[in-house]
């Protein structure tokens, strides 16, 4: 183990200034006298696979021993390992030293850091070519948090430039930064050349227009981008033309939020058409929350997703709805849903069954939507089906529809009781369950 910033919670350490760092690949029983120089934490240096090979009568004690034994049921030790890969050193003001300090010690490549959160933490340009250093060497790191610091132009051409290189970030935060044109240009030519990139935060930057003009460039050619936040970048009807122009013929974006940038209907329009035009279109969501749109953009809309029923598109609201018409929109999906499965004596467990191929109690959100708008059971419109999604959705992306309907009453009712579930509006009794089948997400 290495000493010095901790996660998380660290605080400022004066020893910092020292730029050094002393890094051990093997955790020991007690750790050795440390001096000044040394000056990184790590958690994570403990190896599954070491684990496993570990003689029978070897003690089993590693740095991912937990004493919460019910934490260790309920998470599994798969999850317990990516857990420690996890290091959150933000909010430190490390700056340019800092940053020297944690390249100096990802270029060792030794570690199994996976998430690395680095968020506000005074990096400029010049913290910017130490990471684009270190993150052309390493390839382990999936996640990375460089938001909320004062990266600009000339820093976005080292992150472009490590973008080209590094083929092991999966997940890459850079809003609330200060990337203009050229920054954006930069960025997105990394982009271009980038094959493991799924998730990209670009919200509260500068792109404008020209930014936007790469942006469509890259999902002309980029099929690993998953998820882009584009938001409050000043992009207008011009540069969402560019994206739209992009989206014609990508294969693999789900979503893109373009929330509060100064888009009108038009540009809304141009997106949705977009999508349209290429049958092999994955977007799953579209964020335009501030864009007030007409009724005619709703027909529009409703044709779009009748091609591509896993499309959802968030604006702010319709022209001329009357509240009293807004209402109707949000019957609640649930006791629509009760209401079938009583007429047809099943279960609403039965009915959720019905709606995937291979019988499951889990589908991603996409196919989740696809199939709810695609069926006549219970016909839904795409309001009643977001909120569906709302209370089935975990933050994995997965809809769960397993224990649903136990979720808001295991832990008021004893065992045998009955009572209303307060999701699907029926009686529900319950007489065995166990500690894990609780979703405290639906309670």
């Amino acid at each position: 183990m290495v000493s010095g910033l901790r996660a998380p919670g660290f605080q400022p350490d004066t020893r910092l200034e020292s730029g050094e760092a002393a890094v051990k690949d093997e955790p020991e029983s007690e750790p050795a006298a440390r001096n000044s120089d040394e000056t990184f934490y790590c958690e994570a240096e403990a190896s599954v696979a070491v684990e496993k090979e570990k003689p029978g009568g070897e003690s089993s004690e590693t740095d991912l021993e937990i004493e919460d034994t019910e934490k260790l049921f309920t998470t599994g030790q798969r999850e317990l390992y990516l857990e420690a890969c996890k290091l959150n050193v933000s909010n430190n003001d490390l700056g340019l030293k800092g940053a020297s300090t944690i390249s100096e010690f990802l270029q060792r490549n030794t570690s199994s850091l996976l998430n690395l959160q680095l968020s506000g933490n005074n990096f400029k340009d010049e913290s910017a070519e130490l990471f684009c250093q270190a993150f052309s060497a390493n390839y382990r790191i999936k996640t990375l948090d460089l938001s909320h610091n004062e990266f600009s132009d000339k820093g976005g051409e080292h992150l472009g430039q490590m973008l080209a290189l590094n083929i092991g970030l999966q997940s890459l935060d850079l809003s609330w930064n200060q990337f203009h044109t050229r920054g954006a240009v930069a960025l997105c030519n990394g982009l271009r050349a980038n094959v493991t990139l799924q998730k990209l935060d670009l919200s509260m930057n500068g792109f404008g227009n020209e930014g936007a003009t790469a942006l469509g460039e890259v999902l002309r050619l980029n099929n690993s981008l998953v998820h882009i936040d584009v938001s409050s970048n000043d992009i207008s009807n011009e540069g969402v033309l560019k994206i739209s122009k992009g989206l014609e013929v990508n294969e693999s974006l789900k979503v893109l939020k373009l929330f509060l940038n100064p888009v009108s209907m038009d540009g809304a329009t141009l997106l949705i058409l977009s999508i349209k035009r290429n049958p092999k279109s994955k977007m799953e969501e579209i964020d335009i929350s501030n864009v007030l749109v007409s009724e005619q953009f709703v027909k529009i809309l409703d044709g779009v997703c009748a091609i591509h029923p896993q499309l959802d598109v968030t604006y702010k609201a319709v022209q001329g709805f009357s509240a009293k018409k807004e209402l109707l929109l949000w019957t609640n999906p649930m006791k629509l849903i009760q209401s079938y499965a009583d007429q047809h004596q099943i279960t609403v467990i039965d009915f959720f069954k019905s709606l995937n191929p291979n019988g499951r109690m889990m589908m991603s959100v996409g196919d989740f939507r696809k199939a709810m708008i695609q069926q006549d059971k219970v016909p839904m419109n795409p309001y009643q089906v977001r909120e569906l999604i709302k209370k089935l959705a975990e933050k994995t992306g997965m809809v769960n529809f397993s224990c649903w309907c136990l979720g808001g009453t295991l832990r008021i009712m004893k065992p045998g009781g009955i009572k209303n579930c307060g999701l699907c509006y029926g009686s529900i009794k319950t007489a065995k369950f166990s500690p894990d089948a609780f979703n405290a997400s639906l309670a």
